[in-house]
């Protein structure tokens, strides 16, 4: 098998990519181990807590132990199916801070400040406001990914805005518009009451060209002769096959997989391959690290009045609801319920936005497990610029073991007191005028926790991770000696190889990562087929005037 291009992942950048690719003209394969997404569980959107639990569409990552989060291993869900993290993500909508992509460009991403990717960004979204404003001249119009709001219904997602003007913040009508900071709508990747995943933004259309294809097998290394990339050396069935790629190999594989499939390949640091018996390449000591994600905790808050999803949290209501929503795609199932949301500065001096709210009009954890106190809500909360870095790394020179991945999560006194902070201004929110008919008490993480040590003792305990790692395949200057792929995300030191993913973020933006990652996919194709990169945007984000002295 050959083609022009091969891509490793079916997920939110591969997917992008091979749509773009095969546009041109070009042909392409995909390679994804992952099996189909059709099926209610991934389309309906009030299901998420489903996907990211099974095993048949999720790797099923764990962290090793983490030493300041009491030993507890956490989860790190990886989309193992059709559309990757995209088919089993919580739909969550957000481009990121200007300055997110300021820094990039900062740290040696040329080409890849705000206004070089803001075009990218508009050209993949169909933006729907459903009549609720925004900033219809910062949004795109015709692109693959559609982009809606929840209708927000339920009082509770009014009250958190309300709360949030009423303790002294701004508001903002689109937060991936001009202004990011403050509290308004949610947006969801959600269309026509389904999960508009890049499979079906994105793959399933370029499959329908006659030069995508796409390839189910494991992909188990890079083929490189003499100093360039000839293909993907798969596992299909038990049989090893070679996958050849006249132009370039792409791997789009997570920033879990891409780093393991780089040192299975012979690209990285030079001492850990040779530890595993892989005779090194090409020695990159950066492939694997600077590894980070977004961590977050449950504020979470008893009811006073029956008005919460709680209600539907039965067998007989969660059976209408799917039952509606499989006749009609319409009601309770055709949201994924984060409705309402939230970015603030944690201090005066920050420059902008360091805190993310996702809130959610039930009291319910990621895997499905509601809270002892039935009617409840909660705020998940959590800083978005934590500076420790951890590391993903080989357990062996198989390719069917999962890597070990280390988050060191909490590694920073920095990260202690951001954490500290999102939690007393949460709690701060939920005390304002528009929450007091609403509220009965605090349950997680209590209201008697007040002292540093004892919500520190709270967050080694409850916090979990938003499931956004990135970083691990870092884009720089390709001078820069911990740098793994230069600004057209050819992989430094070997021709016709590239990364693009969440892997090569060099640091992490602000809120989910989805959008950002199919924006490299977007990109990421123009440097692929050579066109010279869209122009960039003169338009100038909003920014707190008062930052350098307020908090609010």
């Amino acid at each position: 098998m050959e083609a022009d291009f091969v891509i490793v992942g079916a997920g939110s950048a591969g997917c992008a990519m091979a749509y773009r690719l095969s546009e041109s003209g070009a042909s392409v394969i995909v390679i994804e181990f992952g099996g189909t997404d059709a099926g209610p569980f991934i389309q309906m959107p009030a299901a998420l807590s489903y996907p990211m639990n099974m095993s048949r569409y999720d790797w099923g990552y764990q962290s090793e132990p983490e030493p300041h989060l009491n030993n507890r291993r956490l989860a790190c869900p990886r989309g193992k199916v059709i559309g990757g993290s995209s088919s089993i993500n919580g739909m969550v909508y957000v481009r990121g801070h200007a300055m997110d992509f300021d820094h990039w460009s900062e740290a040696g991403a040329d080409g890849w400040s705000f206004a070089d990717v803001l075009p990218y960004f508009k050209r993949m979204e169909s933006w729907h406001d459903g009549g609720h404003g925004g900033d219809p001249a910062w949004r795109g119009t015709d692109g693959p990914l559609h982009v809606t709001r929840g209708p927000r219904d339920n009082p509770l997602h009014a009250a958190f805005v309300t709360a949030g003007e009423q303790a002294g913040y701004q508001l903002t009508d689109d937060y991936n518009g001009r202004k990011q900071e403050g509290f308004g709508p949610m947006e969801q990747t959600v269309w026509n009451g389904r999960r508009w995943s890049a499979a079906n933004a994105y793959l399933r259309p370029a499959l329908r060209r006659d030069n995508c294809t796409l390839v189910r097998a494991l992909a188990c290394k890079v083929v490189i002769e003499d100093g360039r990339a000839r293909g993907v050396e798969v596992d299909r069935g038990g049989q090893k096959e070679l996958i050849r790629a006249r132009r370039d190999v792409v791997l789009a594989a997570s920033a879990i997989n891409s780093p393991k499939l780089l040192m299975l390949s012979g690209i990285g640091p030079a001492d850990h391959l040779a530890e595993h018996g892989i005779t090194p390449i090409v020695d990159r000591p950066g492939v694997g690290g600077n590894l980070q994600d977004h961590l977050e905790m449950y504020i979470q808050m008893a009811a006073s009045q029956p008005i919460t999803l709680f209600k539907h949290w039965n067998l007989v209501s969660k059976a209408m609801i799917g039952a509606q929503w499989l006749f009609s795609k319409t009601g309770l199932g055709a949201s994924n319920q984060f409705e309402s949301a939230a970015f603030i500065r944690s201090r005066a001096g920050v420059p902008y936005p360091d805190i993310q709210y996702h809130f959610l009009p039930m009291a319910v954890r990621y895997d499905g497990k509601a809270a002892a106190e039935g009617h409840g809500f909660q705020a998940h909360v959590g800083p978005m610029r934590s500076t420790s870095r951890g590391a993903v790394t080989l357990r062996s020179d198989d390719p069917a073991d999962a890597p070990v991945i280390r988050f060191n999560y909490m590694s920073t006194d920095q990260d202690w007191g951001e954490f500290r902070t999102c939690i007393r201004l949460t709690r701060e929110i939920f005390a304002q005028p528009a929450f007091s008919e609403f509220v009965r008490h605090e349950i997680q993480p209590g209201e008697h926790l007040k002292s540093d040590e004892e919500l520190d003792a709270a967050i080694a305990e409850h916090a979990e991770s938003a499931y956004h790692p990135c970083g691990t395949c870092r884009m720089g200057r390709a001078d820069d000696p911990n740098a793994v792929v230069d600004p057209t995300g050819q992989v430094i030191g070997v021709d016709g190889l590239r990364v693009a993913d969440s892997s090569i973020f060099p640091r992490i933006t602000n809120g989910n990562l989805n959008a950002p990652s199919i924006m490299v996919g977007e990109k990421m194709s123009d440097h692929l087929l050579g066109q010279p990169p869209l122009a960039p945007s003169n338009d100038e984000p909003w920014q707190n005037p008062t930052w350098e002295v307020a908090q609010r």
